[in-house]
């Protein structure tokens, strides 16, 4: 399923002239790997960062310390800051963005399974999305690739309706 999400990815961000980068955490490589899946990825995929210690959110993507300091990697706002930092960095049309925790020891108080997605975009527009999941470590990662995907086709489905209309 996450394969013909990316494509339509893609597809759609192709459509627009658009373009997508990837910070990661949790995920740590694995939406970079299935949107560069597709053939022709290149002509929308930017690149990724895998900030998977806390200190390379601020340090590499510019996710204020002090927000860090206070809630932890594992927080709404550090998915978003996340999302338009990697933006920023990479000149991307859109920043996508998770950060949760896959398990098996809960972190920064969160339980295993709680996930934050965030879209960044044109006009520094955020999209997010929150979310618990269950299961195993593996299903909980893949899980967030797929949403994260999801979220990243709702938004461009939304934007290229908005062009067209």
């Amino acid at each position: 399923m996450s394969g013909d999400a990316a494509a339509e990815v893609l597809a759609l961000l192709v459509r627009r002239g658009a373009t997508v980068a990837v910070a990661e955490s949790l995920t740590a490589g694995l939406i970079g790997a299935t949107l560069t899946g597709p053939a022709g990825a290149s002509a929308a995929f930017r690149g990724g960062v895998i900030v998977y210690a806390t200190d390379l959110k601020a340090r590499l993507l510019g996710v204020p310390e002090g927000l860090l300091d206070r809630e932890g990697a594992v927080h709404p706002e550090v998915a978003a800051a996340m999302a338009a930092g990697v933006r920023r960095v990479t000149g991307s049309t859109f920043g996508l963005a998770v950060t949760g925790v896959a398990g098996p020891d809960p972190q920064d108080g969160k339980p295993v399974g709680t996930v934050h997605i965030a879209v960044a975009g044109p006009d520094s527009e955020i999209w997010h999305r929150d979310v618990l999941l269950s299961g195993s470590r593996e299903h909980i990662r893949k899980s967030t690739v797929t949403m994260g995907l999801e979220l990243l086709r709702g938004v461009l489905e939304a934007q290229v309706g908005e062009q067209s209309g």
